[in-house]
Parts: structure tokens; sequence; C-alpha cells
């Protein structure tokens, strides 16, 4: 279990990662844009995302995860107005959950806990979490793409590369390693 645990801090950290870079690349102009009625700018996303892991996250262990402070509805609306505010929500509510993650022991994941008085074990939660907040970051990363167009940095393999990468990866030792370990590691440097 503890290598579950450590595998999903760093599916996390890589998702975190992913939304940095887009923001990165957008202006703010960019972060409000809502082409639609019925689609979400990048912001309100990042506002969903903020209220879903401060909700979550906070009191995890003793209190139902989907909290009376929380307005889902709301989350919806357009709230953030500059991309200093988008920041500052983006990183609280991953400090949120990094400082929780940070506090469970591989022998507490099959303790269960309560969303919306529904049981899960801590693994299941993580899960849960870890898919919701993957969606979330593709979709602020395909909405910064096709704003961006052709003066899009590639966050991954950038199209047409995909040999070039494969022949560098094979011509290392084979070794153990999570494969968000080189992205991570470039974005501390």
């Amino acid at each position: 279990m503890n290598s579950f645990l450590e595998s999903s801090i760093k599916q996390f950290q890589y998702y975190k990662m992913l939304g940095d870079k887009t923001f990165a690349q957008l202006s703010e102009e960019q972060l409000l844009v809502q082409h639609s009625e019925l689609e979400n700018s990048v912001a309100v996303i990042v506002n969903h995302l903020w209220g879903n892991m401060l909700s979550r996250w906070t009191n995890f262990r003793t209190t139902d995860g989907e909290k009376e402070f929380r307005n889902r509805d709301q989350e919806f609306e357009t709230m953030i107005t500059s991309k200093e505010e988008l920041l500052k929500k983006w990183e609280e509510g991953w400090n949120c959950l990094f400082n929780t993650l940070d506090e469970l022991k591989a022998n507490e994941m099959e303790e269960i806990i309560y969303i919306r008085n529904q049981g899960h074990t801590i693994t299941e939660a993580i899960n849960r979490q870890l898919c919701h907040y993957a969606y979330h970051v593709g979709q602020i990363v395909l909405l910064g793409k096709i704003q961006l167009k052709d003066n899009w940095k590639s966050l991954s393999i950038p199209k047409g590369e995909s040999k070039t990468y494969n022949k560098e990866k094979f011509a290392q030792e084979k070794k153990r390693g999570h494969f968000s370990d080189e992205y991570i590691k470039k974005e501390t440097k």
C-alpha cells in the first residue's frame, strides 16, 4: 500500500504540473475566456477544482467529503477575475490535498471515509479524486491548446517526435521509477 500512496502523490503532482505549465502559457484574458454558456472557462474549472479539493481533503478522515461550506453550483459561475486569483486558488486546493496525503500512513488505506454519506476506503477515495482531477486538468490543457493553436508548447512528447523520444529511452538501462519523475524533477531544477 505504501507504493500506492507514493504513486498517487506523484500522479497528483504530475497533473498539477500540467495545469501549471498550461497557465504559464496563457494570458489572463485567455484563462477567463468562455466560448459559450455550455462551456467552462479555465478559471471556472479551477474554481470547481478548488472547491472540490477543499471540501474533500479538509478534515478528510473525520468529516464527510461534501462539506456544508461548499457551494458546488456556485463553483461553475464566473468567480475568478484575475490570473493572480486563479493561481492562488489553484495552489490552495493542491496544498490542502498534498498536506492531507502527506499525513497518511500505509496502514490507514483501508479505513472508511464518507463522501455524501457513501463509504469509501481511503484508497478508493484517492482513486476517485485522482480520476476526477485528471479529467478536469485534461479539459484545462485542451482549452489551452485550442486558444494557443500553433503557439502551444507541448507538455509531453511533441507531435512527430515519438521515435526520437523512444530511441533515447531505450538507449538507457532498465530501471524502476515512476514515469512522472522526469517531469517533476525538471520542474524543481
